[in-house]
């Protein structure tokens, strides 16, 4: 079972998004494990400092690298996968969700503030990820996308497991446009094709629409 721990400053985010949905359901079947840390637990000051002002001047904070340092040290187990969540990682795809979800443990660091002391990022962090090119108010909500990107790659946590082969990015292609009942609706029809209970045909007519979605919003990915 993959065991993830979450280090953030505000834990409370995390409650209803991991009670909910696919990833709550696979949570209570103990398909994965999510724990949430409050990193303020490992602070030594009775004011609970996890930030201070960055050396040689500028705007905002910096989270401190002591403890940071101290809960990994508690936390991390051999072999674990220390990842930090930031604008300036390595882009967070459906592959890396995938390599992810076959790790025995992650610990996953929530930035805030204008960041982390370099010498984090430097001794205790093995993996960098950004989720997207712009910038949250803190990494928080960054952690709870990687986890429901990665728990839907875990064998029973989707209950139909051919979802993973027709979705987009998984395939390298975006979706195909979907329908459901009823057939007719205000003046507008299901494509004949997908009422038509030919099989190949559909296939057909998903690739096609796929192709050409694809071509038409992220022409990119067909490179």
């Amino acid at each position: 079972m993959p065991r993830i721990d979450v280090l953030t400053l505000f834990p409370r985010m995390l409650d209803g998004f991991l009670a909910e949905s696919i990833l709550g359901k696979g949570l209570q079947k103990d398909l994965l494990s999510v724990t949430v840390h409050d990193l303020r637990r490992w602070t030594t000051d009775k004011h609970r400092t996890a930030d201070d002002r960055p050396f040689g001047g500028g705007a905002g904070m910096v989270m401190k690298p002591e403890p940071v340092f101290a809960a990994m040290e508690e936390l991390q187990s051999e072999g674990c996968r220390r990842i930090y969540l930031t604008p300036d990682g390595a882009p967070f795809t459906s592959a890396v969700a995938s390599a992810l979800s076959r790790e025995r443990h992650l610990i996953l660091l929530s930035g805030h503030y204008e960041g982390i002391d370099q010498r984090i990022r430097e001794r205790v962090i093995d993996l960098e990820l950004s989720i997207g090119d712009y910038v949250l108010t803190n990494g928080t909500l960054a952690a709870a996308v990687v986890i429901d990107a990665l728990c839907r790659f875990i064998p029973g946590v989707l209950g139909e497991e051919n979802s993973l082969t027709h979705e987009s990015f998984t395939g390298k292609l975006l979706d195909f446009p979907q329908y459901t009942r009823p057939a007719e609706f205000r003046g507008m029809s299901v494509p004949q094709v997908l009422l038509s209970g030919n099989h190949a045909e559909i296939e057909k007519w998903r690739a096609a629409r796929a192709l050409e979605k694809t071509r038409i919003v992220r022409p990119d990915l067909l490179k």
